[in-house]
């Protein structure tokens, strides 16, 4: 039988964006292409400083004419606030919807069964919702799906889920996340990373042929010149306490300066933790990385489910 996992994952936050401007206002901000974005399909994205800078990393989907920004509940109202500073007349409205829907992950090899059984609809390709009764069920990947439903639904939807799948913590989420490549930009590491450091290239959070959006040039000529020295890497390290994001590394190629920055960490189950870290791209075939200094914990390379170049 297959494992499956249920976890709430409150530790996440929903923006919406409604009104007749909100698609040309976010496709006007944002990193991905919001205007090729169909109902009930999601993407990844990130909202940039003008230098091209990371302020977040989101999933973003799209229900009618609405748009639903998914990020981490620290980062929910500074973006809120700083994105609606750019609204002045467009008829957008920029609601933080969080208390308004509950968020549920489902994760594993017989993840789909168990939605099934409860209830719950799927569909069969990546980043593309169903929908059941009101509430959304998301597939990331083959084993990655998340339920999005009114908060009314909550409490008899997780009841049924709870039957179908272990209860785990918020943990086994953020695991899952650094498993399959996807950076979540917290408040450690903002303005950290130019989106292709961190990968949003690979995983479709980067458009090259939309227009113009803040930090669109920067990225852009990262892309077209080919200047990019920096990439996010997974990795294994053995220690007791969990790294934090921001979390320097270093190579003996670089000595004191610092080779790279953890982005995300989240506890491995064989022990130790699993993490996704930028790293100087030139460390990764000449020297060994490790954690907080020279002799700190050494990084074993795992790897990615998709390739750092096209």
């Amino acid at each position: 039988m297959f494992r499956v996992l249920y976890m709430p994952i409150g530790h996440t936050s929903l923006l919406r964006f409604s009104g007749a401007d909100a698609q040309l206002f976010l496709q006007g901000q944002l990193s991905c292409d919001v205007a090729a974005l169909q109902p009930l399909r999601a993407t990844n994205g990130s909202y940039n400083t003008p230098k091209g800078r990371m302020l977040a990393s989101f999933i973003l989907w799209r229900v009618g004419a609405d748009y639903f920004m998914q990020l981490p509940r620290a980062l929910c109202e500074p973006i809120r606030k700083r994105l609606s500073m750019y609204i002045l007349r467009s008829k957008v409205q920029a609601t933080d919807v969080s208390e308004t829907f509950a968020l549920m992950g489902v994760l594993g090899a017989g993840a789909e069964a168990a939605l099934a059984a409860a209830g719950l609809a799927a569909t069969s390709t990546p980043m593309t919702m169903a929908e059941t009764g009101g509430a959304l069920t998301l597939r990331l990947d083959a084993s990655r799906f998340e339920v999005i439903a009114p908060a009314e639904q909550a409490a008899p939807l997780e009841l049924l889920l709870k039957k179908e799948a272990t209860t785990a913590d918020t943990a086994a989420w953020d695991l899952a996340m650094i498993h399959a490549g996807v950076p979540v930009i917290t408040p450690a590491t903002q303005e950290e990373f130019v989106p292709q450091m961190a990968n949003l290239d690979r995983i479709g959070g980067v458009s090259f042929t939309k227009g113009c959006y803040p930090g669109q040039e920067i990225v852009a000529r990262m892309h077209y010149l080919g200047k990019l020295k920096q990439r996010m890497v997974l990795a294994h390290v053995d220690l007791a306490d969990l790294p934090v994001a921001g979390d320097k590394l270093y190579s003996t190629e670089l000595a004191e300066q610092a080779a790279g920055t953890v982005v995300n960490a989240a506890p491995a189950p064989g022990g130790g933790f699993d993490l996704l870290a930028v790293v100087q791209t030139s460390t990764l075939s000449t020297s060994g990385l490790h954690l907080g200094s020279l002799t700190g914990p050494a990084l074993k390379l795992l790897p990615l489910p998709y390739p750092l170049e096209a």
